[in-house]
């Protein structure tokens, strides 16, 4: 039942399960299955069994959860068991202790199972389990114990490390360290009856299952018990007590006596012959008595196999070696050594231990003195052959690539050798060869093949020997009387012998002109390490504490093999006696005869040879070895005395060896000169270093000198006065000279020289001394000067090509220098130095010309200068100083440069970068950055100069939204032709970085005192004010995003925040009275913005105290005024409103009646109440204008000659009148309502004489007012309550209707085609988008009489078909193409001229398709309007190409507003028109259109489109969050609004949702058509997103419709379930009774409508499959809704009960597309059929034979 891969039963979803099956039992029969037997009760139920017998009450103390996970131990499943043993250490560890000590019982036999399970992960899961069991049950562990101990200790031993660790873990837990022994002691026998099992009695397939277990597993579980049980017992005898060994002996002697027992020792696994050995090792110590008795055959096994070198058996086997010979006084009877032990160790020796050095030769010593002497004679000759072999092991692969394994190796060779030479100190002769043997045989040959090997050269070898030779000479006394030894004298002869030796060893390696480098290395190496024997030990020391892995070779040997090693190259001090010899070195004498000796034949071959090996050579004896004699021998003066030889040897020897030309290495000759100036004193070093720096030596040998010099205080100290000194200053600057001198040719010295150059003065720069310059304070200015002008001059440098690497340098030397030297830039020149740096980071790099890594390392060197600088405590930002003058140059920048946005950009970076820097190194509370801050702020003048170079377009948009009121005294095309550069302004430029910087600077909280503010930063009101500033004209101008958000990116609100508010506030009023213009909106903005109107009142209105003080108003007051009026009180807006009247009713009186009418205008925007009589008052002021002022109106003229004032003042004036309408109508009488419309009127005719104007703003302001007027006018004609229609004077409605619409119109329709052709590029500055906006909102209401009747100039096209009226065709003609014109407003409005239209135009196809017949095509198509077609067309070539990229399912993203979005618009709009057109033609023409669209493929374009443009989740943009259903693109309809607005950027997806919807709506059979012709991927996706968002919808719609339909039928009856999504027809006549049922599908309309039969009576059943057929078919393939189709369908069964036979090949009586009656008969058998369906018939079968009779068709 439980077989993984059987069938399971219909509904079983889940596996079989055992354990599932027993939880079940245990709920019914409350019962566990046994995992014994069964019991032989007479029930019919299962019982338990309990393993022990007689315990049957126990059985209720288990657990029935602990019964459950216990018989799941028992499973074959590796998984199960794991899972259940984890289980049972977690209940062992949750519950209580009685409920776990109920286990107990029966645990012993599952532990002792599952503790050798094959699967290690169950053995450590067993242990840790267990710990857990121990821990609950404590001392009730111990009546088990006996029978749980003997597997416990084998799961101690086990091989797996954790499941060994964890029953290690558990025993501890069980029994303390005191109480393991008695535990043990009381368990012996029992432990040893089950390792004595395994080893003796149990085979692989005793312990496993053969029938289950394969044969590797059950290999594999017997060597491992079997291992396990061999190291089980010696973790017995190690842990028991003396006595209870004692007592065990005689059982172990049975398993000694055992054969088996012994063949372990060859058994085939290591792992159980490492075990063996242990044991071994185990019973040598803890039962001597039991092993010498079995001694016959335990030396053999034991001694025998030392060549097994297994990594795991070697080292217990030599461990056990060494206890047998030690143990067993006559171990060696029982082997014969000279044929099988010998043999076996010189081979192993040979071959190194064959990689297991560090487990073998650590042995050696210990075994050479256990040996005894029959086994070592001929003592000689075995000494020999032993040290033979063990050097010869050196040579081995393994040893050679291991330097452990070699060291290893070494260190035992020295310890044997020492030991050697301690055991034959005898006078005997034998003994002296043995001696002479060791030294001459053994020790020299390997010291000379130390010396040409680097591998033993960095080994322990030479501090070995070092070591050797210190304890011989303390045995000879040399070290003192109290270490000298009986056998003093043989340790002086061997000392002799060995360094005379050594001598001859080193005269061979050197005194050869092709003496081998690597070998005279390797002697300077050895003579190091007997010199400063400690230093080598130190640093062995420290090594092993650091390891260090390195995998490959270094590239330079000479070099690594002395200090890979760590034999540090000693550096003696000056302070060092030239004679002290270090603590526990070579004493001899011979040891510095040897050196002598070896430098004079090195000098030999210097001089006469000019060998360079031998020099190196010298150079590093010297290093060691700079003592008066050493140099004594290399002068060899023939004087008695000589002053002072080692500086002889400098001016005789070591500076002409300098001086070579043609010498590249100088490195170690400069190590020769101050080895040699240790034995001089200051005066000397000074003469000789002074001497050496004039001698015109390469500067590399100089920087080499300098180096070396600085390495150590103590060098530095005696080199002072040559650093410090005019000698060294002087040459540094002719360095710098010739570096920095580029202007002359390219440089003619090397690179390799230029880089010791550069280094050389980088160093001298950074290197100081008790914070000071380590050279001269002078020639460290020196130097700074001319590297800063040098740096100078590359910014003007056009072409910094040839100055990279110079510049380069330069950085290298100043970031070294700034951040080396402290108080470095307390000198001038550090200062004018970094200024440049910065001016370097802080300019584009077209203009400087830099690399990106060479910009990258003058940023770091601005920044290591600058915390440099700022660290010093006294700095402050004073005149001359970097940060001020930094300061003043970035303002220079800002106002006299003209900058792209990059180039601000870098610069306000260096500046922000700058101000970080300084902020990371001050503390909160320094002044520093507050006074920088200060510097970067331009001065009152300096900021209204910049301002005033702000372009001047900002006024076109706030004066044409009615924000502002402004004026322009000489206004010019080219002026508003103009386009803002891409440059941004100075202005924006100095507030951008100003921002940025704020955001670092922290000022102080604006809480704090103003006075204390004032001190600190005065000017910081007028910057914030000119911050607002930029960024109101940016918002105003309004194209230039980049502009916008280089402000936005700055912290202009921080920055706000930091100024109080009154005090801003105040600034922008006062600019505002005093400027006007855009001071005024930055005003409003900031109130707006701070809601200051409704939380400070009270301070806004005392800026301007009374509204007295505004008037008489000028421009900037009347600005100033606008944006106050909202927030002022009723009282000032009343006295505002007495003042403006008593100017206007004054008008001959007053100059300004344009400022007055604008402050009325104001006010009563602002919801100011005004008497009627007022209003009546200021109406007749203004007709009266009309007869005296009549120019003021500016009716008939020419607006391009009207100034600013005038146009201004007309559109005052229509704003009056047309608040009058909106608000005051009832003060309109006769005569005043035509004045209005009257002037209305001219004002539009003024307007469409004037298109060619438009550039100017104030003219489009003035037709925008004129067009908003006649908005006004029709809201309120049609919009208006009845009661207010009742009191208009009795004929002005008819006037209205009759009179002025028409006239309206016929000025306004062609108003858009004459601006698109006087402004053809809608991306002009110039083109008058505003007035399109505002003449499309009054397009709008044109009623549609007026469109069929337009009087627009005819327009028409050659071979355009049409059945339209010439009116109707005209206005196709001329308005469609418009749709693709990039101008959303107008794109807009023509959509919804045309939108009035379309259902007026199938009647006319509907006229002219009377007159064809049925019988002219197979199907007939009709093309819709094609004007719309043509535009159609050519936008579906443009969306191709623009979603050319996206695949279906994919959401285009389209950039609002721009080429593509207008493309897109105008796609969508006349597809939004064509399916207004086609909903509106009836069922007929439906047909015909639709199979136009199908011939065309438009449709299927359409479809692919749009799904890659709506959006992957519809939902409606700004809902609430608690609104109940989610709003979609689908269940909200769209309103295009004539004004781009809010909604923008999301009404392309929107409008794409609305096509969507349409389409499915109108076309649903031909959407159906499509989906089911694309590939898989895109029907998907298609079905996912309709089923998702529109099927519900359009579900809920079609049966809303049946609903709500008005049709009625005779004899028919139709209802709709909406839950249920049917529609249920109902048609009875007569005794005949029909019902159908019509399901509409989940994923609406793309799945087929379902038509289903209810019941029906008196009809045949072949009749009602043709009636059923033909109503599916006509739902699923016409393009009609469910109450059409049921009107057709009672059609054809009306037709049927009239008589009229069905069509027999469509077997319907009215055709489905046509609605024709089947009128073609067959003369032979009279069936009549459909004229397209025989069409069909016809093609299809390419026969004319009749379908029925099969005779010919005539």
């Amino acid at each position: 039942m439980g077989g993984k891969n059987k069938q399971r039963t219909k509904g079983n979803v889940r596996p079989s399960s055992s354990g599932r099956a027993a939880a079940v039992l245990t709920r019914d029969g409350g019962a566990i299955p046994g995992f014994v037997g069964f019991d032989t009760a007479v029930t019919s139920e299962l019982s338990y069994v309990p393993a022990v017998h007689g315990a049957e009450e126990i059985d209720n103390l288990v657990d029935a959860d602990f019964r459950l996970v216990l018989r799941k131990l028992s499973k074959r499943d590796v998984v199960t068991r794991l899972k259940a043993v984890q289980d049972f250490g977690s209940m062992c560890q949750e519950r209580d202790a009685e409920e776990v000590k109920g286990v107990l019982p029966y645990w012993p036999r599952i532990y002792c199972k599952i503790s050798v399970d094959h699967d290690r992960r169950i053995r450590e899961a067993t242990q840790q389990a267990f710990e857990q069991l121990v821990l609950k049950v404590r001392r009730s562990l111990a009546p088990i114990l006996k029978s749980l101990m003997g597997h416990w200790i084998l799961s101690q031993c086990d091989t797996y490390t954790p499941a060994a660790s964890a029953a290690c873990q558990a025993f501890q837990a069980a029994f303390s360290p005191g109480k393991q022994p008695e535990a043990l002691g009381f368990c012996k026998d029992d432990i040893l009856n089950v390792l004595q099992d395994v080893l003796l009695k149990d085979t692989a397939d005793t312990l496993s299952d053969p029938q289950s277990v394969t044969e590797e597993e059950r290999e594999g579980k017997y060597v491992r018990m079997v291992t396990s049980s061999l190291l089980g017992v010696r973790r017995l005898l190690s842990l028991l007590l003396p006595s209870d060994r004692t007592a065990l002996e005689e059982r172990l002697a049975l398993l000694l006596s055992s054969g088996k027992f012994w063949k372990y020792s060859k058994h085939k696994t290591p792992q159980v012959r490492g075990a063996f050995f242990e044991m071994m090792c185990a019973l040598c110590e803890f039962t001597p008595g039991l092993v010498q008795a079995e001694a016959a055959r335990l030396c053999p096994a034991v001694l025998l196999s030392i060549d097994d070198t297994d990594p795991v058996v070697l080292p217990p086997v030599w461990e056990a070696v060494l206890h047998v010979v030690s143990t067993i006084p006559d171990s060696w009877t029982h082997v014969n050594a000279k044929k099988g032990f010998l043999p076996k160790l010189w081979s192993l020796l040979k071959e190194g231990g064959k990689g297991m050095a560090k487990a073998l030769h650590p042995n050696l010593m210990p075994l050479l003195s256990k040996l005894p002497q029959q086994v070592t004679v001929p003592t000689l000759d075995f000494y020999t052959t032993f040290f033979s072999s063990v050097i010869q092991g050196l040579s081995s692969e393994r040893a050679v690539t291991s330097p452990s394994e070699s060291a290893v190796i070494v260190t035992s060779v020295v310890e044997c050798l020492r030991y050697c030479v301690l055991h034959s100190l005898e006078a005997e002769e034998e003994q002296k060869k043995i001696r002479a043997m060791l030294l001459s045989q053994q020790l020299l040959p390997l010291l000379e093949k130390a010396l040409g090997n680097p591998s033993l050269q960095n080994g322990p070898l030479f501090l070995l020997v070092t070591e050797l030779l210190i304890s011989w000479e303390k045995k000879t006394g040399i070290h003192g009387e109290d270490d000298a030894d009986d056998s003093g004298d043989i340790f002086q002869v061997l000392l002799a012998d060995f360094w005379e030796g050594l001598g001859c060893l080193f005269v061979r390696c050197a005194d050869s002109e092709d003496a081998d480098p690597q070998a005279l290395e390797g002697v300077a190496t050895l003579l190091q390490v007997m010199r400063y024997p400690e230093r080598v030990k130190k640093k062995r020391a420290q090594k092993k504490e650091s390891v260090k892995v390195c995998f490959s070779k270094p590239e330079n040997n000479e070099k690594t093999a002395v200090e890979a090693d760590g034999v540090e190259k000693p550096v003696p001090t000056a302070s060092e006696p030239v004679n002290e010899k270090a603590l526990g070195s070579l004493h001899t004498q011979h040891f510095e005869d040897v050196v002598c000796r070896l430098a004079q034949l090195c000098l030999v071959h210097v001089n006469e040879k000019h060998s360079e090996r031998h020099l190196v050579f010298l150079s590093l004896l010297l290093q060691s070895f700079h003592t008066p004699r050493v140099f004594s021998t290399l002068v060899e003066s023939d004087e008695v005395a000589v002053k002072n030889p080692a500086m002889r040897f400098l001016l005789e020897q070591a500076v002409v060896w300098l001086a070579e030309r043609e010498r590249t290495d100088t490195e170690h000759l400069v190590e020769m000169v101050f080895s040699s100036l240790y034995c001089c004193s200051p005066q000397e070093i000074t003469r000789i270093l002074n001497h050496i720096t004039t001698m015109g030596l390469r500067w590399g040998v100089i920087l080499q000198i300098f180096q070396r010099a600085c390495t150590d205080p103590d060098a530095l100290m005696s080199c002072r006065d040559w650093l410090k000194g005019s000698v060294l200053g002087e040459q540094l600057l002719r360095l710098t000279e010739e570096l920095c001198n580029v202007g002359g040719n390219a440089p003619t010295s090397t690179a390799s020289t230029s880089n010791h150059s550069w280094t050389l003065i980088s160093i001298v720069l950074s290197q100081h001394h008790n914070n000071g310059p380590v050279i001269g304070e002078v020639y460290m200015e020196k130097i700074l000067k001319r590297l800063h002008a040098t740096l100078s001059e590359t910014k003007s440098l056009s072409d910094a090509g040839n100055t990279e690497p110079l510049v380069c340098f330069i950085c290298d030397v100043a970031s070294t220098f700034f951040s080396s030297v402290q108080d470095c830039l307390l000198l001038l020149s550090a200062e004018e130095l970094l200024l440049t740096v910065f001016q370097l980071t802080a300019q584009d790099r077209t203009h400087t010309h830099l690399s990106d890594s060479l910009l990258d390392k003058l940023r770091k060197v601005c920044v290591a200068g600058v915390q440099s600088l700022v660290q010093h405590s006294k700095y402050e930002v004073k005149k001359g100083g970097f940060l001020h003058r930094a300061a003043l140059w970035v303002v220079k920048q800002l106002l006299n440069i003209s900058m792209d946005i990059k180039s601000l950009q870098v610069l306000i970076g260096a500046v922000q970068s700058l101000v970080e820097t300084i902020l990371s190194v001050c503390d909160k509370d320094s002044p520093l950055l507050v006074q920088f801050f200060t510097q970067l702020m331009p001065s009152q003048t300096e900021w209204t100069k910049i301002r005033q170079e702000l372009p001047p377009q900002w006024v076109k948009t706030p004066l044409l939204t009615g924000c502002h009121r402004g004026v322009c005294e000489k206004p010019s095309m080219e002026m508003w032709k103009f386009r803002v550069s891409a440059r941004p302004p100075a202005h924006l430029c100095a507030c951008a970085l100003l921002g940025r910087v704020a955001q670092t600077v922290p000022f102080t909280p604006g809480d704090e005192k103003e006075a204390e503010w004032d001190s600190r930063l005065p000017n910081l009101k007028y910057t914030v004010s000119e911050l607002l500033y930029a960024l109101q004209w940016c918002k105003e101008v309004g194209d230039i995003t980049a502009f916008h958000s280089l402000l936005t990116d700055s912290g202009l609100l921080g920055l706000q925040s930091q100024v109080p508010m009154k005090d801003l506030l105040e600034t922008l009023y006062s600019r505002s009275v005093e400027d006007g213009g855009l001071w005024s909106l930055t005003l409003q903005n900031y109130i707006h913005t701070n809601k200051l109107a409704d939380t400070h009142s009270g301070t806004v209105r005392m800026l301007y105290g009374s509204a007295d003080s505004l008037f008489p108003v000028s421009h900037s007051k009347l600005s100033t005024l606008q944006v106050l009026c909202p927030t002022m009180t009723k009282e000032d807006r009343e006295t505002l409103v007495a003042l403006a009247t008593a100017g206007i009713i004054n008008w001959q009186e007053n100059d300004d009646v344009y400022g007055c009418l604008a402050v009325l205008l104001c006010c009563l925007k602002a919801d100011t109440h005004v008497e009627d009589e007022v209003l009546q008052a200021i109406l007749a002021t203004v007709m009266e204008w009309r007869s005296g002022k009549e120019d003021w109106f500016l009716f008939s003229s020419d607006l391009s000659k009207a100034t600013a004032q005038q146009l201004n003042l007309a559109v005052e004036m229509m704003r009056f009148l047309s608040w009058l309408v909106t608000n005051c109508p009832k003060v309109l009488g006769a005569s005043q309502w035509d004045f209005l419309l009257c002037s209305m009127l001219a004002w539009l005719e003024t307007s469409s004489e004037n298109v060619s104007s438009l550039w100017n703003p104030w003219v489009q302001l003035f037709v925008c007012e004129n067009a908003a007027v006649i908005v006004t006018l029709n809201q309120f004609f049609t919009s208006s309550p009845p009661d207010v229609l009742e009191k208009l004077p009795r004929e002005l409605t008819a006037e209205w209707t009759d009179f002025f619409v028409e006239g309206i119109y016929n000025l306004l329709f062609p108003l858009p085609v004459n601006i698109t052709d006087a402004f053809a590029e809608p991306d002009d500055p110039v083109f008058p988008l505003a007035v399109l906006q505002s003449v499309g909102v009054a397009l709008t209401y044109v009623p549609v009489q007026q469109l069929k009747q337009n009087s627009l100039p005819p327009r028409f096209i050659a071979d355009q078909k049409t059945n339209l009226p010439e009116p109707l065709q005209t206005l196709l003609n001329t308005f469609c193409p418009l749709l693709l014109f990039k101008a959303r407003p107008l794109q807009i409005t023509v959509y919804h001229l045309l939108e009035k239209v379309m259902p007026q135009l199938p009647e006319c196809d509907g006229e002219g398709d009377n007159s064809k017949s049925d019988d002219d095509s197979d199907e007939p198509c009709l093309s819709p309007p094609a004007s719309l077609m043509a535009v159609l067309s050519t936008c579906e070539e443009l969306c191709d190409s623009i979603l050319a990229g996206v695949q279906v399912g994919e959401f285009a993203v389209v950039q609002p507003l721009s080429v593509e979005y207008s493309c897109i618009l105008g796609y969508l709009l006349s597809w939004k028109l064509l399916l207004t057109f086609f909903k509106s033609s009836p069922s007929h023409l439906r047909a015909h259109y639709a199979q136009y669209l199908r011939r065309s493929c438009s449709l299927n374009k359409l479809l692919l489109h749009l799904f890659k443009l709506m959006p992957e989740n519809p939902s409606y943009p700004d809902q609430a969050p608690e609104t109940k259903e989610t709003k979609t693109f689908f269940t909200e309809s769209q309103s295009l609004a004539v004004p781009n607005g809010d909604g923008v950027e999301w009404e392309l997806h929107h409008l794409a949702c609305s096509v969507y919807y349409s389409t499915v709506q109108d076309l649903p059979a031909m959407v159906r058509l499509w989906w089911n012709s694309q590939e898989k991927r895109v029907s998907a996706a298609v079905e996912k997103f309709t089923m998702k968002y529109v099927s519900p919808v359009l579900s809920a719609q079609e049966i809303a419709s049946v609903h709500s339909s008005t049709q009625m039928f005779d004899s028919m009856t139709v209802k709709a379930r909406s839950a249920a999504r049917e529609v249920i027809a109902t048609y009875s006549v007569d005794d005949i009774f029909i019902e159908l049922v019509i399901q509409l599908p989940q994923n609406c309309p793309l799945g087929s409508i379902t038509v289903e039969s209810g019941r029906r009576v008196g009809v045949a059943v072949q009749q009602w499959r043709n009636w059923m057929l033909q109503l599916s078919t006509y739902l699923t393939h016409q393009n009609g809704s469910i109450m059409e189709g049921l009107a057709l369908w009672k059609n054809n069964v009306d037709k049927r009960f009239e008589g009229i036979e069905d069509c027999m090949i469509c077997f319907s009586v009215i055709h489905g597309s046509n609605y024709s009656l089947p009128k073609k008969g067959c003369r032979t058998c009279k069936k009549k059929f459909h004229s397209a369906c025989l069409y069909k018939w016809f093609t299809s079968s390419n026969k004319s034979t009749c379908p029925l009779c099969r005779e010919t068709f005539f």
